[in-house]
């Protein structure tokens, strides 16, 4: 069945005598299982607001969110986040890290190691297992909070700008990881970047977000992760004319909706 976001709003209530913000209107979304969805847009269209409704962070002003059927009220294991920051715990090793949130939900040791290994495994972390994180690389840190995530067999994958923080390389590098990743594990993922071409590259489907009130101006349909996971080189797909026109028309769009907010 899937997530359906219906009609959701959020508004802001006013705070130090400033007006309230409507930071989301009338928000239509359905992410089905095995979708990747990517959300773009300028800085402040919402898009981190939207997943903090999905996370169950937030709820919403007017409108609902459904997960296979059942209103989403709150956090819960079937959602998962990696954040920018990925937020592990520098006191303990990477399999601890990794199968913490198992032992908050009381899996007895034995089994949980057995999971996260599993996934330590899949991230290509076998060698570094009992490593400390604070002495990984950036990139190998986010695999690690990727790991974390996948360890609760979440139904949706919740990913705010995971990237971020890396450089050029170790970003196109885990760009490919989490498309592997996605395609082995089956999960849904919404994933939020501001980078046109991360988005285009591994979206199934692509939402462009306007400038507040945040709503969804554009989708897309898009077939590049399935190109690359089909065995297309990620270069060639990204040098490809379609992939060129697109990412030309959606910056286009980005940045016509940046001047009007202006």
């Amino acid at each position: 069945m899937g997530l359906n976001i219906r009609q959701a709003s959020v508004i802001y209530p006013s705070a130090d005598g400033r007006p309230p913000v409507e930071a989301l209107r009338k928000i239509d979304l359905e992410i089905v299982n095995d979708d990747f969805v990517v959300a773009l847009g300028a800085s402040g269209c919402g898009k981190s607001t939207l997943l903090s409704l999905i996370a169950g962070f937030l709820s919403p002003s007017s409108g609902e969110i459904l997960l296979d059927g059942s209103q989403v009220q709150g956090p819960g294991a079937d959602r998962a986040v990696v954040f920018q920051k990925h937020a592990l715990l520098p006191w303990l090793n990477v399999i601890d890290n990794v199968a913490f949130g198992l032992k908050l939900q009381g899996v007895d040791e034995a089994r949980r190691y057995e999971i996260a290994r599993g996934f330590i495994k899949l991230l290509g972390l076998g060698d570094f297992e009992t490593s400390r994180v604070y002495s990984l690389s950036g990139g190998m840190q986010q695999r690690v909070g990727i790991a974390r995530a996948l360890t609760c067999d979440p139904k949706v994958l919740l990913m705010d700008e995971p990237l971020g923080a890396l450089d050029a390389l170790t970003r196109e590098k885990a760009q490919e990881l989490i498309l592997n990743i996605w395609s082995s594990t089956h999960k849904s993922v919404f994933f939020i970047t501001h980078s046109v071409e991360e988005a285009l590259f591994m979206g199934t489907k692509l939402i462009v977000m306007s400038p507040r009130p945040g709503r969804i101006a554009h989708r897309f349909d898009l077939p590049f992760s399935r190109q690359f996971l089909g065995g297309t080189p990620a270069r060639e797909v990204k040098a490809s004319r379609e992939f060129i026109a697109l990412r030309e028309e959606v910056l286009k769009i980005i940045f016509s909706d940046e001047e009007a907010a202006a």
